[in-house]
């Protein structure tokens, strides 16, 4: 996968992003703990004859932290940068904690928003103070933290990869270890190996935390591209309140249940399945006018 990184700067502010691929743009907004190096669900659409932009959200990467002052200036910033691309229309992917941003962006710019996607994706308040994730999160991932945090955790994959995979990986699943091992396949723990490798935090988790509670029902009203909601039965991450709230809210969407291992859609023995529901939903949307 052949990557360019650049940066644009804007009013002081620094928005670094990612370009892979040509053809039809798609714009994503990452996860939590990620940046414009994902790589999660790129060669299905890659393969596909997509092209995809991927700014590192606000905190995240280079990209500057007051980016992430409010939902609606980081929108601001992205659509800038499309500008600045002199990219008129795109598809729209959001993923887990880049939900928020996505529909913020689609309400605020619907004549730039061909289809929006929502993978895995926060879309109501997520974590609160009263959650006891929530309070670890400040702890381990406060920035002066969290990059001792990932480097111990990457370190520990590379040398015990397995046992790693078999650790973490039932915090993103509501399936037991049973289960989950009957669901995923061994190329996954080489997955979560590189995932653990190139996540950092910076500022923007917890920049993320707070804007979760950002997101209104006009929001969801303000919408107007066909929207297809993609989220896994065994999520242990993030509830399904979270697509079955978009799927009521808005009006021309289609909610789409997976019986994958839990959060991490893009891995396992159904990823395949995925990735075929989102690249008919695509192409059916290619042509249309938001």
């Amino acid at each position: 996968m052949e990557r360019t990184i650049e940066k644009y700067s804007i009013e002081g502010i620094t928005i670094e992003y990612s370009l892979v691929g040509k053809g039809e743009p798609i714009l994503i907004f990452h996860g939590g703990h990620s940046n414009c190096n994902e790589e999660f669900g790129y060669k299905s659409l890659l393969d596909s004859g997509y092209s995809i932009i991927t700014p590192s959200r606000a905190g995240y990467g280079r990209t500057s932290k007051e980016v992430g002052e409010s939902l609606t200036k980081a929108c601001g910033y992205y659509v800038n940068l499309l500008k600045h691309l002199q990219i008129d229309q795109v598809h729209v992917i959001a993923i887990s904690a880049g939900g928020p941003t996505g529909i913020r962006f689609a309400s605020l710019y619907p004549e730039r928003v061909k289809s929006l996607i929502l993978e895995s994706a926060v879309s109501k308040e997520w974590l609160t103070n009263k959650d006891l994730a929530y309070k670890a999160a400040h702890i381990i991932f406060r920035p002066s933290v969290e990059g001792i945090t990932w480097r111990v955790l990457s370190r520990l994959s590379n040398l015990f990869p397995k046992a790693m995979f078999k650790m973490m990986a039932p915090q993103f699943s509501s399936l037991d270890k049973k289960e989950l091992q009957l669901k995923s396949e061994v190329s996954d723990v080489i997955e979560f190996k590189k995932m653990n490798a190139r996540q950092r935090s910076g500022h923007g988790f917890l920049i993320d935390l707070k804007q979760s509670k950002e997101i209104k029902d006009q929001d969801f009203k303000s919408i107007k591209s066909s929207t297809l909601i993609i989220h896994s039965v065994n999520d242990g991450f993030i509830s399904l309140e979270h697509p079955q709230t978009a799927q009521k809210k808005i009006a021309k969407s289609e909610l789409y249940l997976v019986d994958t291992w839990g959060h991490l859609i893009w891995i396992g023995k159904s990823a395949k399945k995925v990735n075929q529901k989102l690249i008919s939903f695509l192409k059916s949307q290619s042509n249309m006018v938001p």
